[in-house]
């Protein structure tokens, strides 16, 4: 292949990779659907990522690089804290209430819970958590670099952070969601507030 086309075919691959991705996080990304999204070749998927491991830790790397388009971290006309916590409640936008927060906790039951989970599943659900826990990361970095964060493990502090996410993120899909956006508010603030003050 030539080398421009070359790198269009791969760009292809991983477009249509993250787009499957972004549209169902429970994807499996198989060679064959990632292939035909793409518009390429198996044997043309192959010749880029030999394996669906090198397939989504490439498409998860690139996703770590991106930048949120408006990624709260960025106004600075809020307080660290206000930041932080808008941050974790543009996690927890994604995932809806009600129906939509219900679909999202059947797909992921469907995909990790609910049957013997192959091994290439389980890599993409450890590389998204990746995603996000690094995301969370970089949130707490350019807090840390502004000296408003003590200096500390950003990793653990992050994987805390997500902890609380997901446990909201599953109370929204139960009944009466809507009632407890006071409370989830609180929670997400005090979870900051013990992140910023460790």
């Amino acid at each position: 292949m030539g080398g421009s086309r070359a790198g269009d075919t791969r760009s292809k691959i991983l477009i249509a990779a993250a787009t499957m991705l972004g549209e169902d996080p429970h994807a499996r990304l198989s060679v064959r659907a990632v292939a035909a999204r793409a518009g390429v070749s198996t044997g043309s998927l192959r010749h880029f990522f030999p394996t669906q491991r090198e397939l989504i830790d490439t498409v998860v790397e690139g996703l770590q690089t991106l930048d949120l388009p408006e990624d709260p971290m960025r106004d600075t006309s809020l307080s660290p804290a206000e930041r932080l916590e808008a941050c974790l409640q543009l996690l927890l936008s994604a995932v809806g209430t009600g129906e939509k927060a219900r679909q999202n906790w059947t797909s992921l039951h469907d995909a990790y819970v609910a049957s013997p989970v192959p091994e290439d599943s389980a890599h993409v659900f450890s590389a998204l958590e990746r995603l996000s826990v690094d995301r969370i990361e970089r949130w707490l970095a350019a807090l840390r670099d502004e000296g408003v964060l003590p200096p500390g493990e950003l990793e653990q502090r992050a994987r805390f952070l997500l902890t609380v996410v997901n446990g909201l993120s599953f109370e929204r899909a139960f009944p009466g969601a809507h009632s407890r956006v006071g409370f989830e508010r609180h929670t997400l603030r005090t979870a900051v507030a013990g992140v910023l003050a460790s």
